[in-house]
């Protein structure tokens, strides 16, 4: 052994210097910590149909898909002033959800409201997703709050569901929500029954441009609930009605039961037969498979999506429905 380190030592202090290197680079692969893998994001949805816009006061959407990179400890978002803006106040949001823990993925859906004391201006809007295995995802985005009198189109409803007869002369009402003025609402314990008429009834205040809305039955079975026009599965939803503007230069009421265009007006009877073997749709469709009827729970809603300004609202009731 002797001999060998004598001859090293003759060989220079190049090899003595190279043997050093490998030692130390060695030492080091065996110290590094493994990589953790870190969450993954997609299907982000910021503001109803994305439109990352949220109103001072009102509900705000969303909506995004979460793969952890080991298990989900929790899930943060937060509004935060920007640098280089000016608000007229200081003003944040943070909100963290802990229901997710644990799980190796999962979909975030959620509502909360735009508290009535933010300032107007455009935010930062920060996803964070804090991993059991000590990682951090953070992704940014760009959100805009508005107060509701600076919205390109403020939208406010009322919305009703209505027993009729054939010649739409009324039965009774199921559900009656009036939030356009003032906020009244009203809900019956009655069934509809099969041959009767149902027709949902929607008012909407602010529109303006061009805008569409469809009013849907979907059975609460399901699962299905959707919040705008792009995810309705329409293999399990009924079309009650379908209705659209276009082309409106100025914000004007309008309503699927009125036509404003005739003098005087004209009345449109929207309105659908439990038991139809055909829906409203346009084209229409055949009612079978899964939103073929049946007694039990449903859902009755309308989908309102505007164009021109990537804006919405949406809104259901839950009746009851008896074929026998």
């Amino acid at each position: 052994m002797h001999q060998n380190f004598r001859s090293l030592l003759k060989s220079g202090p190049i090899i003595i210097t190279l043997l050093l290197s490998i030692a130390l680079l060695t030492g080091c692969e065996k110290s590094q910590e493994p990589v953790r893998p870190v969450a993954a994001i997609e299907k982000v949805e910021i503001g109803l149909n994305n439109s990352k816009i949220g109103v001072i006061g009102g509900d705000f959407h969303f909506d995004a898909n979460v793969l952890a990179g080991d298990k989900i400890e929790t899930i943060e978002i937060k509004i935060l002033p920007r640098i280089g803006q000016v608000y007229s106040k200081e003003w944040k949001l943070e909100i963290i959800w802990e229901q997710f823990r644990g799980a190796k993925n999962a979909t975030v859906h959620k509502h909360f409201d735009i508290p009535s004391d933010a300032a107007e201006g455009v935010y930062d809007f920060l996803i964070i997703v804090n991993d059991q295995n000590g990682t951090k995802l953070e992704e940014k985005h760009d959100i805009t709050i508005l107060a509701p009198e600076n919205l390109p189109v403020d939208l406010r409803f009322d919305f009703g569901i209505d027993v009729v007869d054939a010649e739409f002369k009324p039965i009774m009402t199921l559900y009656s929500l009036q939030a356009i003025f003032d906020e009244q609402l009203y809900k019956s314990p009655d069934a509809i029954k099969g041959k009767q008429f149902l027709a949902p009834i929607v008012s909407l205040a602010g529109i303006k441009g061009d805008g569409k809305m469809y009013c849907l039955i979907i059975n609460k079975k399901h699962n299905h609930r959707p919040e705008t026009i792009a995810t309705v599965d329409f293999s399990k939803a009924v079309v009650a009605d379908v209705w659209e503007h276009k082309g409106l230069s100025k914000s004007e009421f309008g309503s699927n039961m009125f036509n404003f265009s005739t003098n005087p007006l004209s009345i449109i009877q929207p309105s659908i037969e439990i038991g139809a073997v055909i829906d409203k749709n346009r084209p229409a469709e055949s009612i079978n498979g899964f939103k073929a009827w049946e007694s039990g729970d449903y859902y009755v809603g309308f989908i309102y999506h505007n164009s021109t300004y990537n804006m919405g609202v949406f809104h259901y009731a839950e009746i009851s429905l008896a074929i026998n």
